[in-house]
């Protein structure tokens, strides 16, 4: 630990911070409807949403020297929330939490480059937000150090809710709380060198592991205890993976449970569904994931239905794809110039924001096959710009739907809620996400 210290010290963080070209900020001030006012028919139309029910309370959340005025927060996702993503959905936004996508300890504290690339953040970025996933708690502290000392984030999130096989065979995700004791302690660590540069850490997690299994109000309680100034519960098991809807009800208990704010998460489609969730469980704030693939917009709903606005925004094709070449051009930046890297990014978002749209599946091919920003715009000029927003996917779900078939933890794992000194030398031993990307 001495000498990782003394290394701190030399670091050079540099390949941290982005390079902004001179003017990437009026990528944004273009995108439509970002004002009402100067919404025109092309860019579509705000509909009225008036379900008669009384507005719920939400009030400002502090995270420490943090204040956060509408506690809106989007989830952090692998692949997704990299900062062309997130200054997309904070520009529609309220001011809430954008967090960026999932960062491995191990690699960051290895120096990989992809790690250090998702650490980067806008300059608009008021409040820069970064998720840490680790099991090792010895690892894990080492990278909060790298941030601390590196100045890289004013916050910092920790993963507890990842379902995905490959990380909750080997006892990471949202299989670790079961291990009240790891997961304990590596809150504890995480916190401990935190606190320090006054940097508020927040947790992530699942109801459980499955119906026999839930943990989330141990979890919690613990997050509480060891200093976490906040958590956030997908209101599903690992089990459950994406599919059914999640469990608000589970939101609502674990509001009653602990003193800290509580984020629910799960099945927030639509402005409607973040006042609906606020309504039945009484939680501090949303985080919103999957319902913004494809539709960054639905932050601007949220801010104006929180406002007791019935505004919303619904672009027509034209001006979705304003939003596709923006994005375009900030992954650009993002890939520092890399033109094949950045479309090859927008792809999967293409896809996205063409959901429900008419668009045939041979100009769809023609998209997934695009190597150049100048492509993407000749496949666009082949379509009509004045269709519709197609409200029959309007506020539906969006991305990954299915069930997990099984759940995969370590051998043993359901034998005790701590762990053993062989388990957790087999599972420091060989991390379930190593250094590499």
């Amino acid at each position: 630990m001495k000498d990782f210290k003394e290394w701190l010290k030399r670091v050079d963080y540099s390949e941290a911070r982005q390079r902004f070209d001179d003017g990437w900020d009026e990528v944004l001030k273009g995108l439509p409807g970002l004002n009402p006012s100067e919404t025109s028919a092309q860019d579509g139309e705000y509909e009225a949403a008036d379900d008669g029910k009384p507005l719920p309370k939400i009030a400002p959340v502090d995270l420490g020297p943090l204040h956060i005025e509408t506690p809106v927060v989007l989830s952090p996702m692998a692949g997704v929330t990299n900062w062309p993503f997130r200054s997309i959905c904070r520009a529609y936004g309220p001011d809430g939490l954008y967090v960026a996508e999932m960062i491995t300890a191990r690699a960051l504290v290895a120096r990989n480059p992809k790690a250090f690339r998702l650490c980067r953040f806008a300059p608009t970025e008021t409040i820069r937000s970064l998720q840490l996933y680790g099991v090792d708690p010895n690892i894990t502290a080492q990278a909060a150090q790298m941030v601390v000392a590196g100045k890289m984030a004013d916050h910092v999130d920790l993963n507890f809710g990842c379902p995905v096989p490959k990380v909750t065979r080997r006892g990471g995700g949202s299989a670790l709380p079961w291990k009240t004791d790891l997961f304990r302690e590596l809150i504890h660590r995480v916190v401990e060198v935190c606190s320090d540069a006054n940097i508020p850490v927040t947790a992530k997690i699942r109801v459980g592991i499955d119906t026999d299994h839930t943990t989330f109000l141990d979890a919690a309680r613990i997050a509480e205890d060891e200093g976490c100034a906040a958590v956030t519960l997908h209101a599903r098991t690992t089990a459950e993976y994406y599919g059914g809807h999640s469990d608000w009800s589970r939101i609502a208990e674990l509001v009653q449970a602990v003193d800290i704010p509580v984020f629910g998460n799960g099945d927030i489609w639509g402005a409607e569904d973040a006042l609906e969730m606020v309504r039945e469980t009484g939680c501090a704030g949303v985080a919103i994931g999957r319902g913004c693939q494809g539709r960054p917009w639905i932050f601007s709903d949220i801010k104006h239905a929180f406002a007791g606005s019935s505004e919303r925004f619904s672009p027509t094709l034209g001006g979705v794809f304003q939003i596709i070449m923006a994005h375009g051009q900030l992954l650009l930046r993002f890939y520092d110039g890399d033109e094949t890297m950045a479309v090859h990014d927008l792809r999967k978002h293409i896809a996205w924001y063409l959901k429900g749209f008419p668009v045939g599946g041979n100009t769809r091919r023609e998209f997934m096959e695009s190597e150049t920003l100048d492509d993407v715009r000749k496949v666009m000029d082949k379509l009509d710009p004045t269709v519709t927003y197609p409200q029959r996917v309007a506020d539906k779900p969006r991305g990954r739907v299915r069930y997990a078939k099984k759940v995969h933890v370590p051998y043993g794992w359901f034998d005790s809620r701590t762990t053993t000194h062989e388990e957790r030398e087999q599972l420091f031993g060989d991390d379930p996400m190593d250094a590499s990307y």
